[in-house]
């Protein structure tokens, strides 16, 4: 059974910076692609943060403008999200994903 857990949602400060990781079991880890979504609220549709194919290649939703780096460690089964420069428009709750396999979700505020 594949399963994904995040972690390292929080509040922070305006223009802060919080690390989110995603560990994924139940799936040959290293030949997958993993991808960040996020989601204001329940009535709107996930929109992708980043992405990152086995191989390490990487893709990013155009709002995220330099600041979030996507990255894997495919020894400790995990894919990592840090976001820097954090903005009250980034409070919303954080989705790891592969296949058609989502974890729950972590929350991150920013308060300005």
């Amino acid at each position: 059974q594949v399963q994904l857990v995040e972690s390292g949602g929080g509040l922070v400060q305006a223009g802060g910076s919080l690390r989110l990781s995603c560990e994924i079991s139940g799936t040959t880890f290293s030949s997958r692609a993993i991808a960040w979504y996020r989601q204001e609220d329940p009535e709107k549709q996930r929109e992708l943060v980043a992405n990152i194919a086995g191989v390490g290649k990487t893709t990013y939703g155009a709002f995220v403008e330099g600041r979030f780096t996507i990255s894997r460690d495919n020894s400790k089964n995990t894919v990592y999200l840090q976001m820097n420069i954090l903005k009250p428009e980034d409070i919303e709750v954080y989705y790891c994903r592969t296949l058609h396999y989502w974890g729950r979700g972590t929350l991150v505020t920013v308060s300005s």
